[in-house]
């Protein structure tokens, strides 16, 4: 068994769009702006949406949005969503890109919320 949950959405933007994506979504959210530490194409937006991360990302790639799901077994959740129809795309340092039916993105990554958050609110699968 593992567990697993819709962790936030991400942003997909154009790497010569970002400060304006970020501008905009700050402002039409009420978020605050945080570059994530060591890893310039994240840009959180604080406080966007309530327990769910909001994220501007730099992408070499049409705008899009995204979403992450997180979980305690990564390769349990991928073939669990690719047995429900995902494709795998790639894999970037441990998380796995999916497209969904219909062509969605979606990153499967490890748990990063906290401990409490997570056991609350994560799905078992069998």
């Amino acid at each position: 068994m593992h567990r697993s949950r819709m962790v936030g959405i991400l942003i997909d933007t154009p790497a010569e769009h970002v400060d304006a994506t970020v501008g905009f979504w700050s402002a039409a959210l009420g978020a605050q702006p945080y570059p994530a530490p060591g890893e310039e194409q994240f840009t959180a937006l604080i406080d966007a949406a309530p327990g769910l991360f909001t994220v501007v990302q730099a992408v070499d790639d049409a705008p899009r949005y995204h979403v992450d799901i997180e979980t305690d077994d990564l390769e349990a959740e991928v073939a669990r969503l690719t047995a429900l129809g995902a494709e795998l795309v790639t894999r970037w340092k441990d998380a796995f890109t999916l497209r969904a039916p219909g062509g969605h993105l979606l990153c499967v990554v490890p748990v990063h919320s906290d401990p409490e958050t997570f056991a609350a609110s994560a799905r078992t699968w069998p």
